[in-house]
């Protein structure tokens, strides 16, 4: 009984963790233009609202390419308003970004 306890306790917390997050949507491998919404820098991660509405949620990877006017850029020159086009593969329900220009 303990265990059940304990399982539907981390559960529980594991749904109200979940649900806490930003709404993000999936979408195919391409390339895609939108506004950063969100730079989380700890985890290396940006959120990026496209055209269309739609909220990518990008975690970079050692591959991931960023560049501002063809240059390699840091993590660090990305903020929250700027205009990027990102070239995403989808793996699984993953979106790596194979690169990140920063467009203004």
């Amino acid at each position: 009984m303990k265990n059940l306890f304990n399982v539907l306790a981390i559960a529980i917390f594991a749904l109200s963790f979940a649900s806490c997050g930003e709404q993000t949507d999936a979408v195919e491998s391409g390339v895609y233009e939108g506004t950063i919404d969100k730079v989380e820098p700890a985890k290396t991660e940006i959120y990026v609202k496209t055209a269309d509405d739609k909220t990518l949620e990008l975690y970079f990877t050692e591959a991931t390419l960023l560049t501002k006017n063809g240059e390699k850029v840091a993590f660090d020159a990305l903020e929250k308003g700027q205009k990027v086009e990102v070239e995403i593969e989808k793996i699984g329900k993953r979106l790596d970004p194979i690169s990140v220009e920063i467009l203004e």
